[in-house]
């Protein structure tokens, strides 16, 4: 990914928190040299110095048939929004588009087995409805086995990470202040997220 060096989230921690905070992702490999993906949701865990993606495919995916040992793409990327000139002091300028965009690469390890499998599933109903761990937990085993036998389990360790924010860094002050009060007055989600992140920015 292009960064520009003003562009740089400032540190790892930074970037495995965005991770965590937008983890529906998109996985791209390459098979027979065409580009392929899929989107799921990701558990990101930090431990010591390593970053550890794991999720879990649909067993008739055909991706995940050589998957295996591979190396894969993990992109994380919400929110963005459009910033119009009119924000600008100048008249000469054009649009453009403030976005947060983390690439994580990795090679892939298949996680076989139910035991492997029960562990993923376990992590991702804590992270993401821990109350509906109780009502897993109650499941009859062979439904419970039945579900399981019908994913790849999987996970990443993140060997290359690239972590982009884009958030006219590169603008003068009041150029910069103009942007969040506008995007700020949005009710467009996103655009205030974007608002959220370049306060924090240039509260720093």
């Amino acid at each position: 990914m292009y960064i520009p060096a003003f562009n740089k989230f400032p540190n790892q921690q930074e970037a495995v928190g965005f991770m965590q905070a937008y983890s529906f992702a998109t996985i791209v490999s390459v098979t027979d040299g065409l580009p392929v993906a899929t989107h799921l949701p990701f558990i990101i865990k930090q431990e010591v110095d390593k970053v550890i993606l794991s999720s879990h495919f649909a067993k008739a995916n055909p991706q995940t048939n050589e998957l295996a040992g591979k190396k894969v793409l993990v992109i994380f990327t919400e929110p963005h929004a459009y910033i119009s000139p009119k924000n600008y002091e100048k008249e000469l300028n054009v649009p453009t588009w403030n976005y947060l965009a983390v690439h994580a690469y990795g090679t892939c390890k298949i996680l076989d087995g139910e035991a492997n499998k029960a562990a993923v599933l376990k992590e991702m109903i804590q992270s993401f409805e821990s109350d509906y761990q109780q009502q897993w937990d109650n499941l009859p085993h062979d439904y419970k086995s039945k579900m399981m036998n019908g994913i790849i389990a999987f996970e990443i360790e993140v060997d290359d990470l690239q972590a982009k924010a884009k958030l006219s860094q590169n603008r003068s002050t009041i150029e910069q202040q103009n942007i969040i009060e506008h995007l700020d007055k949005s009710t467009d989600t996103t655009e205030k997220a974007i608002a959220t992140y370049m306060e924090k920015l240039n509260s720093k």
